[in-house]
């Protein structure tokens, strides 16, 4: 088994403030507290966190229930650990695969932080407090055929309430996931791993994704914090009554930060507006979004709130996107937290927060992402000769990529001699034509445009032929599209990566992990067989 490394820049979609952090770091040093990957960075985030002994011993105790036999627990126990954080919604089957991605690099960045004399530990964060159900209602796997399947839950609750706590209406569909993974060598052992995890759970969407990542990821030893648990909340109540009260004059700042990063040439992840509110409240199973009240304070549908009342019921409060990191990092002695492309824009702006609120910020490390290549592609790449960039496109184009390919020699000659003459002709028509009449010439250039463009749309009906004969070829164009860039999507974040463990074995963790480097940046390419 090999790999390569892919720069981001040659992957679809890349944005250009993730593509400069990765690559030109001193484009975007406005936007951070620290470059990534400097060692000096790791000292310089460490030196910042003032973490008090009592804050510590709280957060093991709220931590322990869910963690009862951890290590790593026990050592953020001990005065001086830090913590490596990442975290992910709570998904249908783990979610996306880079979830595990995710954990794998917060696991290797603490383990080598310790090895070079900071102790530290991984921490995930459980996203349970989202309530935008629909986008962690779904999961897709393909089986041994390649072809794709979506699975979904359901819930007929309101739509506002936080994710972790929803118990799909008609439980979850382990028997279709089985029947899916049944062509794979491993798919008895994945099963049973996935079973057992949902029934042990309390079939909660936050309960089984903590139960089935605790049994995939157990050598890692990852501590899981739920943001839902009351102790936990108790804890976080000061700062964000803190958060309450400063806010007035925070909100200026994040519309400042929204327009340096678009005067910048980049992109703000939320839009910041008069009425943007950094705050939910937690009432009665649900998580109401507030609004700024142009008289001052924050109002909801039905309630409003003076900056007081609010701050009075901290405890109930839920952060948005921008505040809950700053939270997670007044809760943990954070030193770096590793996220994906989207999270890392959102820091961009948070750090006007983390510098009012916390005076520290800690080190934003990209994860480890990875595409996971079968010996099939890898075969299929070879033969029709196509970079693997190229194969991150829409299915029609790899498919005429492929098509183009599988075109008779002695019929790509002729249309090949039949495009080359005709170029010539018109060309001294033109020519000819241009000392008689000049108007003329320009009438032969139309001309000449659109004899080509039907030609060129010759060439590809003739590809298209040939590949709608070869049922085989076009067989493979699917399996590749399928497999490595599945509805416009990387791999990893379209399929689950149970059907990649039902592929090669549950190992495959340890794979991931043995190729997971803090060091290189790019996005990784395993050679699978």
């Amino acid at each position: 088994m090999d790999g390569a490394c892919l720069r981001y820049t040659e992957l679809p979609g890349t944005s250009r403030l993730f593509a400069d952090y990765l690559y030109d770091f001193p484009k975007v040093a406005q936007f951070y507290r620290h470059a990534p990957r400097k060692q000096s960075s790791f000292h310089d985030s460490l030196a910042s966190i003032q973490y008090p002994d009592a804050r510590r011993a709280q957060i093991v105790a709220a931590l322990r229930p869910n963690n009862a036999n951890s290590k790593s627990l026990d050592r953020l126990a001990q005065p001086g650990t830090v913590a490596v954080v990442t975290g992910q919604q709570v998904g249908l089957f783990t979610g996306p695969a880079y979830t595990i991605f995710k954990a794998v690099t917060a696991a290797s960045v603490a383990r080598q932080l310790t090895s070079d004399g900071i102790p530290a530990v991984p921490v995930f964060w459980l996203a349970t407090e989202d309530h935008d159900f629909p986008e962690i209602a779904a999961a897709h796997v393909f089986d041994a055929e390649g072809s794709i399947h979506t699975f979904h839950v359901a819930t007929s609750g309101e739509a506002d309430r936080p994710v972790g706590g929803i118990v799909p209406d008609n439980g979850f569909p382990l028997d279709q996931l089985e029947q899916a993974l049944s062509g794979f060598p491993f798919a008895a052992d994945v099963m049973s791993l996935v079973r057992e995890a949902h029934a042990s759970s309390d079939q909660s969407m936050g309960g089984t994704f903590l139960a089935t990542l605790r049994r995939l990821l157990a050598p890692l030893d990852l501590i899981f914090l739920d943001p839902l648990t009351p102790a936990i909340r108790d804890i976080g109540a000061d700062f964000l009554a803190d958060a309450v009260r400063q806010a007035p004059a925070l909100y200026p700042k994040l519309i400042a930060r929204g327009k340096e990063l678009t005067d910048a040439g980049y992109h703000a992840q939320v839009h910041v507006e008069a009425d943007t509110s950094l705050f939910f409240v937690l009432e009665d199973g649900h998580r109401i979004p507030l609004k700024r009240a142009k008289e001052g304070g924050y109002k909801s549908k039905n309630t409003k709130y003076s900056d007081e009342e609010l701050a009075s019921r901290a405890a109930s409060i839920s952060p948005n996107a921008l505040l809950r990191p700053v939270l997670q990092d007044f809760l943990l002695p954070t030193i770096a937290y590793v996220g994906g492309p989207a999270e890392l824009a959102y820091f961009a702006q948070s750090e006007v927060l983390y510098e009012a609120l916390l005076q520290r910020m800690p080190v934003m490390l990209p994860r480890n992402g990875f595409t996971l290549l079968d010996a099939r592609s890898q075969k299929l790449l070879q033969r029709y000769q196509i970079a693997l960039p190229a194969a991150f496109t829409r299915s029609e184009a790899l498919r005429a990529n492929i098509a183009a390919k599988l075109v008779p020699n002695d019929v790509r000659a002729l249309l090949d001699e039949t495009k080359a003459n005709a170029i010539q002709l018109l060309d001294r028509l033109d020519a000819g034509l241009a000392d008689f009449d000049p108007s003329l010439s320009r009438v032969t250039a139309k001309s000449k445009a659109k004899m080509l463009h039907q030609l060129t749309r010759t060439v590809h009906k003739a590809e298209r032929e040939t590949l709608r004969r070869d049922e085989r070829a076009s067989g493979e164009a699917s399996h590749l599209s399928n497999h490595l860039y599945p509805h416009d999507h990387l791999q990893e974040r379209y399929f689950s990566i149970l059907p990649f463990l039902a592929q090669y074995g549950l190992d495959l963790v340890d794979t991931v992990v043995t190729h997971s480097c803090i060091d290189c940046v790019d996005h990784h390419v395993l050679h699978l067989s």
